[in-house]
């Protein structure tokens, strides 16, 4: 591609005409690692490092243009340009869309936002599409994923090169849809500037990544960008029993969609009947009132479902079709799944927030005869605040306690623990950093009327530590120990 036409997006003020703009610009790149000849370079501020301390080795590495907020001082640009931009990061994702030629206009692009349910419903959507024959992709926390591939995912929303690279592939493999979870991070870092969503879904906000927004309401603004962003033919399909709906539909420019259980909405559920085989309940939408069944447990799955649904609707699929779609949906690993075993009930979910946790805890108590066991720990280098308020609400509903290893990451371990166990008041605790050990122990100790829950990790198959990153898994271990054990 052309660097004039790259750079004509930019809308910058520099004399274009001073640059050799007939060049062929064969790569876009933000790492300078990977800049290779014909390359051009983003040099985008990070919040830990300089962009424009990586500009020499990507000239040396061969870019024919730089792109930055600040050049290099002692950098001579006599021979290769440097274009300023005031926002690297829009910047980045500008080009990458130029350069890819738009993906996102050849799909319907659906954004799911919110700090829990986002990847349950991107999948439930995705099977809904496919009941009615229409091809999707998927981009989200587990993997990205379209037709026949499957790529495991770095972060829930990619970098806006590799997220226009995806797009641009899945265009290509004749996908109509691209669903995808959009992160507080992607709204607040531009990762998806350039892309025009058809349908946004708000699901829920607690607190969460308070170490990157610092503030509950800096969150609730980088979510919200999303629908302000909407167009106005586009749907905005919010929960309504959250306390944030009100602010979204006075932000959002499309057409606002109500879900809700509590609330008055569009797509209402009643009579609930919840199990840990299932859930049932009756959808009432648009004058209609249809039985809705489901593998999927507790309340906050019915709000998925909910979301779900609605966008189904919206996109003018017969609900016969979505209905048979949520009946069969088998839901995602890692997602309060069921660990096979004849003995006792044993869950693994990602739950890693206090409301996630909560909305699990809560289920999973009311239908346990016996004692409710949790396996669970703490990121490191995330949000400390929340680690206290996840062992307060552990203490709320359960009966044995066990706090363990997360990603601690460069903290130490025991500290992590520490600080967990400081929201636990009355109750005991044990504290096992090897998670392995940890998991047998909560099996060991549970009996037939038991269930346990390990949290916190869900579909990951990885431990991250100051020096290392490990293969785990918390399924694998849990069926390895009950298969050793018979059970």
């Amino acid at each position: 591609m052309r660097l004039e036409r790259l750079l004509k997006r930019l809308n910058n003020n520099s004399r274009l005409k001073d640059y050799p703009l007939e060049l062929d610009v064969e790569a876009i790149s933000a790492n300078s690692k990977t800049v290779r000849e014909g390359s051009l370079f983003v040099a985008v501020e990070g919040t830990k490092s300089k962009g424009s301390d990586f500009i020499v080795e990507a000239l040396r590495n061969g870019a024919l243009c730089v792109v930055g907020s600040r050049p290099k001082t002692g950098v001579s640009f006599k021979n290769v340009p440097f274009i300023r931009v005031r926002d690297s990061r829009l910047a980045l994702a500008v080009l990458a869309d130029e350069f890819f030629d738009h993906p996102s206009k050849k799909l319907k692009m659906a954004g799911v936002t919110g700090t829990n349910g986002k990847t349950t419903i991107t999948y439930l959507i995705r099977d809904i599409l496919k009941r009615a024959d229409v091809s999707s992709g998927v981009i989200g926390t587990i993997n990205y994923c379209y037709q026949d591939k499957v790529i495991p995912a770095a972060n829930t929303t990619p970098g806006p090169i590799e997220l226009q690279s995806l797009l641009n592939d899945m265009a290509k493999s004749a996908c109509r849809y691209c669903v995808m979870e959009v992160s507080s991070h992607a709204l607040s870092q531009e990762r998806t500037a350039g892309i025009d969503f058809e349908s946004a879904i708000f699901t829920n906000l607690t607190p969460d990544h308070l170490d990157y927004h610092k503030t509950l309401e800096n969150y609730f603004l980088a979510k919200s960008r999303l629908f302000s962003a909407l167009k106005a033919e586009a749907h905005a399909i919010v929960n309504l029993d959250s306390p944030y709906a009100a602010r979204l539909k006075s932000l959002s420019r499309g057409r606002f969609v109500g879900y809700a259980i509590d609330s008055p909405a569009d797509f209402k559920a009643r009579d609930l009947n919840l199990s840990l085989e299932g859930s049932e309940f009756v959808l009432e939408a648009q004058g209609i009132k249809s039985r809705i069944k489901t593998k999927l447990i507790g309340r906050h799955n019915i709000l998925n479902i909910l979301a779900a649904i609605a966008f189904g609707v919206t996109q003018k699929i017969e609900l016969p079709q979505i209905q048979k779609a949520v009946e069969n949906f088998e839901g995602v690993r890692g997602r309060l799944c069921r660990v096979k075993t004849r003995a006792r009930n044993v869950f693994i979910d990602y739950a890693h927030t206090p409301d996630a946790l909560e909305n699990v805890l809560s289920v999973l108590r009311q239908f346990t005869k016996g004692r409710l066991c949790v396996v669970f720990g703490c990121g490191g280098e995330r949000d400390r605040l929340k680690r206290p308020l996840m062992g307060g609400v552990v203490e709320k509903y359960s009966d044995v306690i066990i706090i363990t290893s997360d990603n601690p990451r460069a903290e130490e371990p025991f500290a992590i623990a520490k600080e967990i166990a400081a929201g636990i008041k009355t109750k005991e605790y044990k504290i096992i950093l090897d998670r392995r050990e940890a998991i047998e122990l909560a099996l060991a100790k549970s009996n037939f009327s038991d269930t346990v829950l390990i949290a916190g990790k869900g579909h990951e198959n990885y431990q991250i530590f100051k020096d290392k990153k490990i293969e785990f898994d918390d399924q694998i271990a849990a069926e390895e120990y009950l298969r050793e054990k018979g059970l």
